[in-house]
């Protein structure tokens, strides 16, 4: 006997609107949730299986039973499951048991879980994202910290390894005690936003996160959903803003996930050219199905509403938009225009966009992670773009590591690594990343990617940040970057916090603090970064002395600053070309003591009424070895810029 009762919380519109593709709030019907029927309170479930003979809960509460818990099939053809079960509460470990035509039958956590379990085939709980927030007035006023016009400064982490206190690789600090440790971290240090690597619940600790099984449940390596929402909450009080990555891109072939969900193909492709990725061993989502556009539409919005994320960086956007990504001729199909565009990927993305900018207008971002030269990618939807509020600028990244990869001798050969990316920053709104990505897998820690002895690569380092903090963009550096790890990033254990008490160490740690609230402080470096009225070169071809020199331009016409890089390890005394009536004074030295550099001054030793560089004027400089130096335009003759100072705790 079924002692399922019939429920709903569907409505004709709601399962026509799934079904063509267009509901974008899935998880307020679909999954578990706690209801009262006729006075009874219980759980009520629903689940997409079109192509399943019968659909079962299972759980601790019917020992496992696929006979007794059987949910009813809608009449109306959505291949919708649905039912509610009395008794049942907050905690329930619950499947769905899914015969297949084939009559197999198939164990399957929920899809739209809130919870999951910690283990290789883990339930689901019956859970609730019930939250009392004390975000308010973060959230009123969140547009101004997310516009493209505010100072943006990431701090990239992975939960699970940036802070331990057990050796055991199981034992992680709840999100309660990261928010403890992290929030006066990154409030010190001046990062305007943190990003967290994937928290949806995955079950395999090397994927990072990246191989998702749960897409509506915080991962409970770290506690409850409350546990997260208090973290992010903490956060927000404190002025940070919170991206999280998502990965709308694939997922695992675990039995109890997604694949093959009813027995057929019904989230990913069938056709494995489309369906199946061939570095990642996992499987592709069906970007042309409706319902599965909606399924993850829906996950966009639920983690902005339910989690007050302030913004999503998608993951893999290159692998989605090419047909042929990592694949050889004969393994892919063109589309119907004969290239390698996936249409419907492309589709997808642009609906995303749309979706989410309307529903919370400016006061979030996407970003995309992107690395071809795909065209539009930051551009409005109607314009014929696909409409991401920024993307990951990853020429930048490359030839800029590349570049400090070389010897000072050798760098000569290599000049324009550094200016190249001029050529193309104003196609798209880019944020620079020095990510995750870079320090695993053998392409060592930043820090051993840097040329020369110890004091070289650590000078290199300093004058990297103040090339990435300068240049027109928002930034992100990955934890540990900002102290000089050494090691490369292991996911299994904390940073190496105990290299602060290397002066080298700690040095570098207050550069990159002090650049921070430089950029934040000092409008000029955000807010037309995205504009081509904010930069200018002024010296882009010293080759044989590897000089750069470049002006940052606010919108005050005197609001200006200059940025000088020497990257050979020499003093030189320099000529600067600069324009009549102006006047500067150097605010910023990466070379400094505190830094842990060799403390040349910067002096500006000689103003001339000289034409120089093809400007009118000449100032003269000593500039500091393998260093970036920052100089200010003074308003007038008395105004005394004061050096930016270290700031304490």
């Amino acid at each position: 006997m079924n002692s399922v009762k019939t429920y709903t919380l569907f409505t004709d519109h709601d399962v026509y609107l799934f079904k063509e593709g267009k509901h974008y709030k899935l998880y307020d019907k679909f999954g578990a949730h706690s209801v009262e029927k006729d006075g009874v309170q219980g759980v009520y479930f629903s689940v997409w299986a079109p192509n399943a003979k019968k659909v079962s809960v299972i759980g601790n509460f019917n020992n496992w039973n696929d006979k007794d818990h059987i949910l009813f099939p809608r009449w109306d053809g959505s291949g919708i499951w649905e039912g509610f079960i009395a008794g049942l509460t907050w905690g329930t470990l619950y499947k769905y048991a899914v015969e297949t035509e084939r009559g197999d039958i198939l164990e399957k956590s929920d899809p739209y879980a809130l919870s999951w379990e910690q283990n290789l085939q883990a339930a689901s709980l019956v859970s609730t994202t019930w939250y009392e927030w004390g975000d308010e007035q973060w959230m009123e006023s969140r547009w101004k910290n997310n516009s493209l016009k505010a100072p943006i400064s990431v701090y990239e982490i992975h939960l699970a390894s940036w802070l331990r206190e057990s050796d055991d690789p199981k034992r992680f600090l709840n999100y309660r005690d990261i928010a403890e440790k992290l929030v006066p971290y990154i409030k010190e240090m001046g990062f305007t936003h943190v990003e967290f690597m994937p928290i949806m619940e995955y079950p395999y600790d090397p994927s990072w996160g990246y191989q998702i099984t749960g897409f509506y449940a915080a991962t409970s390596r770290f506690g409850s959903p409350q546990d997260l929402m208090f973290l992010i909450d903490e956060l927000h009080k404190n002025g940070i803003g919170v991206i999280l990555d998502w990965v709308p891109s694939h997922f695992p072939g675990d039995a109890n996930g997604l694949h093959r969900f009813d027995g057929s193909y019904l989230y990913e492709h069938e056709d494995p050219r489309k369906g199946f990725h061939p570095d990642w061993k996992s499987y592709i989502f069906n970007y042309g199905r409706n319902e599965v556009k909606s399924f993850l539409i829906s996950n966009a919005m639920f983690w902005l509403e339910r989690y007050h994320a302030d913004g999503l960086r998608v993951d893999a956007v290159t692998s989605m938009l090419h047909l042929d990504y990592s694949r050889n001729e004969g393994e892919w199909e063109p589309n119907i225009y004969g290239d390698n565009v996936n249409l419907e990927a492309k589709a997808f993305l642009q609906e995303f966009n749309t979706a989410v900018y309307k529903e919370f207008g400016e006061s979030i971002i996407t970003i995309a992670e992107e690395s071809s030269d795909f065209p539009l990618l930051t551009k409005p939807v109607h314009d014929g773009g696909v409409g991401f509020g920024m993307k990951w600028m990853m020429g930048w990244m490359h030839d800029t590591l590349d570049y400090f990869k070389e010897t000072p001798d050798a760098r000569k050969f290599h000049h324009h690594k550094l200016t190249f990316a001029s050529m193309y920053m104003y196609n798209e709104n880019y944020m620079m990343p020095l990510s995750h990505d870079e320090v695993v897998h053998g392409k060592a820690s930043l820090i051993y990617k840097m040329s020369g002895d110890e004091w070289q690569k650590f000078a290199n380092l300093r004058a990297l940040y103040v090339y990435m903090y300068t240049h027109p963009g928002a930034k992100l550096l990955f934890m540990g970057d900002e102290f000089g790890q050494t090691s490369e990033w292991n996911f299994t254990q904390s940073l190496d916090w105990h290299l602060l008490q290397y002066p080298v160490h700690k040095g570098l740690q207050t550069l990159v603090k002090d650049l921070n609230h430089l950029y934040r402080n000092e409008s000029v470096f955000y807010e037309n970064q995205f504009d081509k009225n904010g930069f200018e070169w002024i010296e882009a071809d010293d080759l044989d002395n590897s000089v750069y020199i470049y002006a940052r331009k606010g919108k005050k016409k005197d609001d200006v600053f200059m940025v000088i890089l020497n990257l050979k390890p020499i003093v030189l005394d320099y000529k600067i070309g600069v324009n009549a009536g102006t006047h500067w004074e150097v605010v910023f030295n990466s070379d400094d003591g505190k830094y842990g550099g060799s403390a040349v001054e910067p002096d500006i030793f000689k103003e001339q009424q000289e034409e120089w560089m093809n400007h009118p004027k000449s100032i003269s400089i000593k500039l500091p070895p393998l260093a970036g130096v920052i100089l200010r335009q003074k308003k007038d003759k008395s105004y005394k810029l004061q050096r930016i100072k270290q700031h304490k705790k």
